[in-house]
Parts: C-alpha cells; structure tokens; sequence
C-alpha cells in the first residue's frame, strides 16, 4: 500500500477538487489524478465521482476516507514519536515533587540527569502543597500516595510501603503488642496528610484494625516528622524511601512490624499533551531506572 496515495486521495475530499488539493500538496493536478485513479484500481472500486464543477466521494469513499485519515495520523504520530526520541533534551525542565520524595529520591536523579543532558537547566520546586501543572508552567510533577481524579495525565512508576517509627534511644518507652496499644502513647502528626491521626492496620488477609494516634505534636512537613521522631518526640507514620537507610542504621525502630500499613503508589504527572518534550521522557526514564534498582 501506498500512504501517498492515501494523503492525496484525503486531500482531494478535504479540498473538494483536484486542482485545489494538488495546490495544497504542492505538486501537479496530473499527479494527484494519476494516483488517486490508481489507488482506486488497487481498492477495486470508485471511491470518487468526478463532475465538472466538483469532486465528491461516493459512500465507499466517504467510509475509505475516515479510515485513511486514522491511518494518516497514526503514520504522523509514529514520525514525531521517533523524531522526538532522537532529540537530545534541551532548554529547562521544571519538575515538582513533595518534600519528602524530592529530596530523597528525585534530587539525586536530577544531579545524574543534568550530568547527562548538560544543554538542559532543571528546576526543582519541592512542596506538600499540590501545585497546578498548567497555570504553574511545570512539564512533570512526582506525585506519592494516592491520586484524586483529574484530567491530567498520570503513570505508575513505583510504590512505597509506610512504617509507624520510633527513635532508637526512646524505643524502650514505646512499646505495644497490638495496634491499640498505640492510641495512648506520644505522636507526631504528620500535618501534611490528608488524615494524619487515623491509621488502618492490618495482618494477613483477616485481620484489620483502625486505630485513631493522639497528636503530641503536629508538623507540617515531613522531613521535620522524622526529624522530631529521631529526636525522640514520640511514633509516627513515616514512608519506606524515607527511613530505609535510618532503619538500616539503627537510629529508627520499625514498631509493630508484623502489622502493615496501607502502601501507596509514585506517579508522574503530565499536563494533558499528545507528546512529550525528550526532556520529560529522558528525565522520567531515569527516575524509573533509579526505582527499579531499590527493588
């Protein structure tokens, strides 16, 4: 099959005419006759009705001509794709991501990134706020938790587990043996979730509580949660990529470890587009990569 023939067959409809089509082909009337009249022979049927005034389509016509049109944006689509993958990222790409997750997952691929594509100026904007992508210029926003509704665009690159906490030299202080246990001793709300005091437990398949924690201290932001929890303020709920390396190291106590909290999902999200600049999809690459390797 032959996509020329498709293109000047659909320009011939849209025009109405041969001449006007060739004009907007820009090539000769007898070339768009010749391969319209050839297309028809390769369909076996008329797909025109040619008068001295105008150029109709015939009901096959009408019909070829929808699907020609598909297959003609799906051919320009596939160009563009390859054409934008082949681009080196250039200009500036604005990135949001919340506090906690920017700092300690996404800055570092920012660093990497910029090491890479050295023609293209990154700005982070960190934030618990949810920014605006449109009205706040941003190409891509890290998202963690679990997403409202919107018309933007949004896809799954990982997930992260939760883990209620305690500081290592106050552990002793902060025992339990079931989840209730835990509505009576000092907590840090975390002021940036959407329900930072109640907490759904569960073990295996069965088992589920709901404990409602009673706040000692509210903060508004999650890096300065770990930070009082450290300082032995009291249990909070903290995300895995924040406290895994100060679980490792023993300045964090995972409590209650055989009960899980809720896990939540890492997306990006887009602005509504057709494509993606290869600054987006570079950068989001990479940020996939570095997820995969935390396994």
């Amino acid at each position: 099959m032959n996509l020329n023939r498709l293109a000047y067959f659909a320009a011939v409809v849209d025009a109405g005419s041969f001449t006007r089509a060739a004009e907007r082909l820009g090539i000769t009337k007898a070339v768009v006759s010749q391969q319209v009249a050839r297309l028809e022979r390769d369909v076996g049927t008329t797909l025109l009705i040619r008068t001295t005034r105008r150029v109709h389509p015939t009901e096959a016509g009408r019909t070829f001509h929808a699907r020609c049109l598909q297959v003609l944006q799906q051919a320009e689509d596939a160009f563009d794709e390859l054409a934008q993958a082949a681009a080196e990222p250039t200009g500036t790409l604005r990135i949001a991501a919340s506090n906690d997750y920017g700092t300690s997952a996404v800055v570092p691929v920012v660093a990497a990134f910029s090491a890479r594509y050295p023609a293209c100026r990154v700005e982070l904007t960190l934030g618990d706020e949810t920014i605006d992508l449109a009205s706040g210029g941003m190409d891509v926003a890290i998202r963690v938790g679990w997403l409202a509704d919107s018309s933007l665009q949004a896809r799954r690159i990982g997930t992260f587990r939760q883990f209620m906490v305690c500081g290592a030299e106050s552990a002793g202080r902060f025992t339990a043996g079931e989840p209730q246990d835990l509505a009576g001793l000092p907590f840090v709300a975390n002021m940036a979730l959407r329900e930072p005091l109640l907490w759904q437990f569960s073990r295996g398949d069965d088992e589920h509580r709901a404990v409602r924690m009673q706040a000692t201290i509210a903060i508004d932001a999650t890096p300065a949660v770990l930070a009082a929890v450290r300082a032995g303020a009291g249990l909070s709920v903290l995300p895995d990529f924040l406290v895994r390396d100060e679980l490792a190291a023993g300045r964090l106590v995972h409590i209650l470890p055989e009960w899980q909290l809720p896990s939540g999902g890492i997306y990006t999200v887009y602005p509504a587009a057709r494509f993606r600049p290869p600054k987006v999809t570079r950068f989001v690459e990479m940020l996939i990569a570095a997820e995969q390797e935390k396994g």
